[in-house]
């Protein structure tokens, strides 16, 4: 890939006035285009994340590799009592997780992220996200402003440029896995819900766009506002919803179980098709991690599987006070990350090479010991060389973090969503960024 960045470095360099120019149109376009989060325009550089061919179908292979890994555990969550109990979950979850499966695909929609090496092709994973998987908007619309940059227009006169598109793809492996629902109807009324509070994010009106373009009706509906009547779960509009597309994470639903009870009693009843499922939650629960090197997973992996299992899941145990002895974490601070087992957004992520005192390493690590936290192995991200002329024009090149999404619809690979980082932790509460996405070759 060295070759092409350095290529587009060139052309940078070589016309920095107008680079600074372009770097002003692609900024204005970005804070008038619905690439928001939170309610604010998201932030990327000049460069954009450049992936060759032959790292394109690399991470196909990884990509739908673990998909299948990851459906195997889900069955076996879903029909052995005994490994379910590695997982902890509630009651009430459970209950919610062991339903009938009413359609054919276990898990419609992931988004899988992993450090990925660009030198030697190694890789790490680092999360899986479920049904509240997001940012296809960022790269549709970042992809959108890189285009308006003079540095783009001539470097597509030497390389060959494609993306990846992230709606009408969903639609189309929704509707698929729609049509294997028992109880299926011609032309369903498509219900996407999540928790919303005063802000629906653009992202969902861009996919309620795909589900209308394709000839379904569609809103977009707070999932405190559904209603349960004779069998039906209506919208607040009053229309019957015939299937809905998750973005509520299942953590969220079970912290306002009783306020959403319209829609888990639809879901039970099997009076709407949901997808996702709750069964989803197997995977997305980060205590997955902990759990994949268990002899128990190993015992229905093939012995690919357990080498794949190996070799790209980071050691992941339970925050106790023997696993802390055990690796001398409180001293080793740079080598561990810890995690809430369930929670999204880097919320409660801290890793000790992210500039932590000592002191306040092991504050935070002995105040969540037995507290639901995971201890993992830190993954170095491989760093790339970018510029942010689009914020300083007396911008210098920086190193930056990586880490790759591969969002993977109905079992196969749709897409790739590029974050950055000046930190070595990629994540919101440090200084994450996102980059467009391109697939190159020379022509």
């Amino acid at each position: 890939m060295q070759k092409a960045e350095e290529f587009y470095k060139k052309l940078v360099d070589d016309n920095f006035a107008e680079s600074l120019q372009s770097a002003k149109k692609q900024q204005e376009y970005i804070k008038t285009s619905t690439a928001r989060y939170h309610g604010y325009f998201v932030h990327t550089l000049y460069m954009p994340k450049m992936f060759t061919e032959e790292m394109a179908a690399y991470f196909k292979k990884a990509a739908e590799s673990m998909y299948k890994i990851l459906e195997k555990v889900i069955h076996e969550y879903q029909t052995n009592a005994e490994y379910r109990k590695l997982f902890g979950f509630d009651e009430k979850l459970e209950k919610l997780i062991l339903r009938q499966n009413h359609y054919e695909c276990a898990l419609p929609i992931a988004r899988i992220d992993i450090f990925f090496n660009e030198d030697d092709f190694s890789f790490k994973f680092c999360e899986f996200n479920a049904d509240g998987s997001s940012a296809m908007n960022e790269d549709k619309e970042l992809n959108q402003a890189i285009r308006l940059t003079s540095t783009f227009d001539k470097f597509t006169e030497k390389y060959n440029v494609r993306t990846y598109e992230l709606f009408n793809s969903w639609v189309k492996a929704f509707m698929d896995i729609y049509r294997t629902y028992d109880r299926a109807v011609e032309n369903p009324h498509i219900a996407i819900v999540d928790f919303f509070g005063d802000d629906i994010s653009r992202e969902f009106t861009a996919f309620q766009k795909a589900f209308e373009d394709s000839g379904l009706t569609c809103e977009i509906c707070e999932i405190t506002d559904l209603s349960y009547e004779n069998g039906k779960l209506l919208s607040p509009s009053g229309k019957q919803i015939n299937a809905i597309y998750r973005r509520a994470v299942t953590c969220d639903i079970m912290r306002n179980y009783d306020k959403v009870q319209p829609f888990i009693k639809a879901a039970e009843n099997n009076d709407v098709c949901l997808i996702g499922d709750f069964k989803t939650q197997v995977i997305h629960n980060k205590i997955v991690f902990k759990v994949l090197h268990d002899d128990m997973t190993s015992a229905f992996l093939t012995d690919e599987e357990k080498q794949y299992v190996k070799d790209h899941i980071p050691y992941t145990a339970s925050l106790t006070q023997e696993e802390i002895d055990k690796h001398d974490v409180l001293n080793t601070k740079d080598k561990w990350v810890i995690k809430p087992e369930d929670s999204y957004a880097s919320k409660g992520v801290y890793a000790g090479v992210e500039g932590m005192s000592d002191h306040a390493w092991k504050e935070e690590v002995l105040s969540n010991v037995d507290n639901h936290y995971l201890l993992q192995e830190y993954c170095t991200p491989y760093a790339t060389w970018n510029i942010d002329i689009t914020h300083d024009e007396n911008a210098k090149y920086k190193k930056y973090s990586n880490i790759t999404g591969m969002y993977v619809y109905n079992g196969k690979l749709a897409g790739l969503y590029s974050r950055i980082a000046k930190n070595s932790i990629i994540s919101t509460q440090y200084s994450e960024m996102s980059l467009p996405t391109i697939v190159v070759s020379e022509k």
